[in-house]
């Protein structure tokens, strides 16, 4: 009788376990949804709108040439934000990128020195796997025009390394918080404080996007956009219609072919950290930036950009 009820307990246990579906590994879009900034948006108020959040083709279309003249297209502006994602044995590295339209001024730019058509900046997070379903954030390095600021969570042992951390990167609800400026769209971590002259937009990521209300509207969602789908922007590398140049969009507002996709960002003076890197080699930039990583591997697993 003791052999018959083990061996019912046996087939009863090994059926459980064909049943009990294991922990599957979290997806990219669901790891770059839980590590999605709190985006503060500033504004101008001479052009509200031109600050808003869109994508590459929120026109319908992905001729680049044409997005200055659709900004004021505003139903078409729906939140979006891209996101790539690579890793090692040790790190996921996650990439967004905020898209707009316009990098403008409310002043004139007669020789075309100041504004350009598209505009895309962005940032780096590096996430560490610890064991739990999303990792640990550890550090992030945010694009601003020509140069990339480098930043660290409170408790992170992350020091300086070739660069110099420039602040505490707050959290908001678990998530990172970023800060990107009106007009020209320099992207930084949120300080903590309000906007510039009281007028922005928060950004939150969900499921999907929205417009913005006007020019400060605190609760605005916006949805992800892999850069790596099929048919997307990294796909469409060497289109003309899109890119004058592997990794720099068509724009002829302003100056010509000014705005980079992220294998074109690039620092002006951060040495053999080359253009493109923060997205197609992002852990060098991390092991570069920062020291005291602990354990940190520079191979990866998987980099959809090589």
């Amino acid at each position: 009788m003791k052999t018959i009820r083990a061996s019912l307990l046996a087939v009863a246990l090994f059926t459980t376990a064909l049943t009990t579906p294991a922990n599957a590994a979290v997806s990219d879009h669901d790891l770059a949804f839980h590590w999605a900034p709190v985006h503060h948006q500033d504004t101008d108020s001479s052009d509200y709108d031109a600050d808003y959040l869109s994508t590459v083709d929120f026109d319908g279309d992905w001729n680049t040439l044409n997005n200055w003249e659709n900004q004021p297209q505003l139903a078409k502006l729906t939140g979006a934000a891209y996101y790539s994602v690579v890793e090692t044995s040790t790190h996921w590295f996650v990439v967004y990128g905020f898209f707009h339209p316009r990098d403008w001024d409310d002043q004139p730019d007669p020789f075309s020195t100041r504004t350009h058509e598209n505009d895309l900046e962005g940032a780096l997070f590096a996430v560490r796997k610890d064991g739990s379903q999303y990792g640990r954030l550890e550090a992030a390095v945010t694009v601003a025009h020509s140069d990339f600021y480098s930043y660290v969570p409170a408790g992170s042992p992350y020091q300086n390394g070739s660069e110099t951390i420039d602040g505490t990167l707050l959290l908001v609800g678990g998530r990172p918080a970023t800060f990107q400026e009106a007009k020209g769209h320099g992207l930084y971590r949120w300080s903590g404080t309000d906007f510039p002259g009281g007028d922005g937009v928060v950004y939150q990521p969900a499921a999907t996007g929205e417009v913005p209300s006007g020019g400060n509207d605190r609760s605005v969602g916006y949805r992800l956009v892999n850069t790596l789908e099929a048919g997307g922007m990294w796909a469409r590398r060497a289109n003309a219609e899109t890119y004058s140049s592997f990794g720099t969009f068509r724009g002829d507002n302003g100056k010509d072919n000014a705005a980079n996709a992220p294998w074109g960002w690039d620092d002006q003076n951060d040495g053999a950290v080359y253009r493109g890197y923060l997205a197609t080699d992002p852990a060098l930039v991390i092991d570069r930036y920062f020291s005291n990583k602990g354990s940190f591997s520079l191979t990866y697993t998987r980099n959809a950009f090589r």
